[in-house]
């Protein structure tokens, strides 16, 4: 309310109870000024009252709230069912331009504050988790994969005559797909096994640039946040490579903003090297719902480019889902999550390793891996396969999500590629595996309830071996 109205209020009620009511929508009005003033992620987070007021506030700036608009064009946000305007808080034009996700929307003053504002925090955010040199960042409603693409396709038009994407191989479809949709050739290089660990082959990477060479490589395209026994690429020493031969550097960060030791090699390897960009999704990181991720890079020109590449303008759904989340937690609130996922995964560790060598198994040592976990499964497998991934189906009969069991020898063919021991990451690793990660948001009470249904299913698969062992004594005696 002006004052002009809070002046007319007084002649209803006393002026005292109009002041009141004034100090405290100042209240909020403060918050948002400050917000406005430096944009920078609040450090406590807000009430709902006041993120409800801003929102409300931007949503009337957009044409489609005016109350004397005359729309004819094609589109002018009309939408049919309240329940969906009020979802969206009437914010319905959208993001971004025809010709790039980041330009401002005429028609929409307060959806494109907001995409702005929900920009600058999600470039604190990654500031604040280890990325400190971060140039440009914004958030786009594709999820990781499609905003890989993007990015390939940014990278294009610096290397117009590239063919190749060099790809140490993590088996996760959406990755190596983001490959083949751009339209490059993926250049598959197998990880390295030390001890139980699979890591980077970096000179084969340097082989493979000398032998297509360096400028038919449009990128190599790195791995932070992975499933174990896989663990982050040596991303300082490929980022160095890059620089050295010219070739760009893209890193799928998926869930590696949860992760201090993820962002960490991110900001070392800007720092000696080449990281023209760095990828992570919305909802693994921060919360909400699927939908949504962060491009970013330490060259604002670059993710410039990037933004441009995008066609047309987009949905804000994952940007008002993260901008209401961002004032929600509070810079500090966020932190207390990573400190808590911190604890957790050694807590998990410590669980998952008890529960395997109850059973006769061992948790395979994953140093470099922070948020992934692996036990073996070869008891209860042996030469079967099918064994190792009935652990898995009885586990998600219990109501346990999340958890991977990967059996020995399974082949999948991607895209017309084939891939030998898929889901491990190499063409034969020495074990079957269960995984299991943790990951933002975790609890105490998730942990405790995992390890004690893992427990009797792996209880329930000995029995069920032991029984059948004793059956074929019987017929054979």
């Amino acid at each position: 309310m002006n004052p002009d109205i809070h002046a007319l209020c007084e002649r209803l009620i006393p002026a005292t109870y109009v002041q009141q009511g004034r100090e405290a929508r100042r209240a909020h009005e403060n918050k948002i000024r400050n917000l406005l003033e430096h944009r920078k992620w609040p450090e406590e987070g807000w009430d709902d009252a006041t993120i409800e007021l801003l929102l409300q506030e931007l949503s009337v700036m957009d044409s489609n709230n005016f109350t004397a608009n005359c729309g004819v064009g094609e589109r002018e946000a009309r939408i049919a069912s309240s329940l969906v305007a009020r979802r969206h808080y009437r914010l319905g034009h959208g993001i971004g331009r025809s010709g790039d996700i980041a330009a401002i929307q005429p028609k929409a003053a307060g959806s494109s504050i907001l995409m702005k504002l929900t920009n600058a925090m999600a470039l604190d955010a990654l500031r604040i988790t280890g990325v400190r040199s971060t140039a440009a960042c914004f958030v786009v409603p594709l999820a990781t994969g499609m905003s890989l693409v993007l990015c390939f396709l940014a990278l294009r038009q610096l290397r117009p005559n590239a063919k190749y994407i060099i790809w140490p191989r993590i088996d996760q479809k959406t990755c190596f797909k983001s490959i083949l949709t751009a339209g490059f050739q993926p250049i598959i290089i197998e990880n390295r096994l030390e001890g139980d660990e699979l890591r980077t082959d970096v000179e084969e990477i340097e082989r493979k640039i000398q032998e297509l060479g360096a400028e038919n490589v449009l990128c190599v395209f790195s791995t932070t946040s992975c499933f174990a026994p896989r663990v982050p690429d040596r991303l300082e020493e490929i980022a160095k490579l890059c620089k050295d031969t010219g070739v760009g550097h893209v890193v799928n960060n998926a869930y590696g903003v949860q992760s201090s030791k993820c962002m960490h090699l991110i900001q070392q390897a800007s720092r000696v090297g080449r990281v023209d960009a760095f990828v992570q999704s919305t909802d693994k990181n921060f919360l909400v719902p699927v939908g949504g991720s962060i491009i970013a890079g330490t060259d604002e020109r670059f993710v410039d480019k990037i933004a441009q590449t995008f066609p047309g303008r987009a949905s804000a759904s994952p940007s008002i889902d993260l901008f209401i989340t961002f004032l929600s937690l509070g810079a500090n609130g966020y932190k207390k999550l990573l400190k808590e996922r911190k604890e957790m995964y050694v807590y998990l560790q410590e669980e998952l390793k008890n529960i395997a060598e109850a059973h006769g198994e061992r948790l395979l040592g994953m140093p470099h891996n922070p948020i992934s976990m692996a036990m073996t499964l070869g008891q209860h497998a042996e030469d079967d396969g099918k064994a190792v991934s009935e652990v898995g189906s009885m586990l998600f009969k219990r109501n346990v999500s999340g958890a991977r069991v990967v059996p020995k020898g399974v082949t999948k063919t991607i895209g017309g590629y084939d891939f030998t021991g898929y889901g491990s990451h190499c063409n034969e690793y020495t074990t079957g595996y269960l995984t299991a990660a943790a990951a933002i948001g975790i609890t105490k009470e998730d942990v405790d309830l995992f390890v004690k249904r893992l427990d009797k299913v792996l209880a329930k698969r000995a029995d069920k071996k032991a029984k059948d062992v004793g059956l074929d004594d019987v017929n054979y005696a």
